[in-house]
């Protein structure tokens, strides 16, 4: 059986307000969280992922404010990132209305967060999200938002992550994001090859054909924020290009 693709807009949230930047740096104002994921919803999205960029306490409970408030509007799957550090962590953000949660940061630090997680709350609100970048003939794994380079070879730390329990792989290309040249075919590809659960492209999306290439090389969805924002592109934009190319939809 062939699962529809999914088309997931992304929001970067600091202090309560969505930031876009490229490569991860010079962030500027995008608009208002709650209002950008009805305007998705309602466009036809299949999912929204917060990512919170800016996770120390505060921040933290103001992203508790957005995710309630937005849960309250929009009836797709909420997936929030960014400081999410304990399992209690987890469960106070399903208590505000988010549905899956993205570990990065304190996964790569303590790899046994993802076994208490997936074993509390189950594979399929657990979104291991990697931040991959470059090196060499392969790719490593960033941390604290691709600020951090570490050693560990992001193909191994996916097949590592799987197995101690992640329900899905945030593949984020940190060479790509925000520059709207398209995917990163040759991270995906390679990243399917070692995954047995769903791979979500993330990074580089630009125009309307950059979306089918992606799932052609593996990606079962495919996540977008700048052009989404910026008013480019419509998730039905997305949706008919993706649809014309062939690929299943929602």
């Amino acid at each position: 059986m062939t699962l529809a693709v999914r088309v997931i807009p992304c929001l970067d949230v600091a202090a309560g307000r969505v930031v876009k930047g490229v490569n991860f740096l010079d962030l500027r104002d995008a608009g208002d969280p709650v209002e950008l994921a009805r305007t998705y919803y309602e466009q036809g999205a299949d999912e929204i992922t917060f990512l919170d960029v800016t996770a120390t306490v505060d921040e933290r409970e103001t992203m508790y404010d957005v995710v309630r408030a937005t849960a309250e509007q929009v009836f797709i799957p909420l997936t929030v990132g960014g400081g999410v550090r304990t399992s209690d962590d987890v469960a106070r953000l399903q208590a505000n209305g988010a549905d899956k949660v993205g570990v990065n940061s304190a996964a790569i630090a303590r790899p046994d967060l993802l076994g208490e997680i997936a074993d509390r709350f189950g594979a399929q609100a657990l979104v291991l999200s990697l931040d991959v970048k470059k090196r060499g003939a392969g790719w490593i794994v960033t941390t604290h938002g691709g600020r951090t380079e570490t050693d560990i070879d992001a193909l191994d730390w996916a097949r590592e992550a799987i197995e101690r329990g992640a329900g899905e792989l945030l593949v984020n290309s940190i060479d790509a994001d925000g520059t709207k040249r398209g995917f990163d075919l040759e991270l995906i590809a390679a990243m399917r090859e070692v995954s047995g659960v769903p791979v979500i492209a993330s990074g580089g999306a630009g125009a309307v054909d950059d979306f089918a290439p992606a799932i052609a090389a593996g990606a079962d969805a495919v996540l977008a924020a700048s052009v989404f924002h910026n008013g480019e592109l419509t998730v039905g934009d997305v949706k008919r290009a993706l649809d014309e190319a062939g690929v299943i939809t929602r």
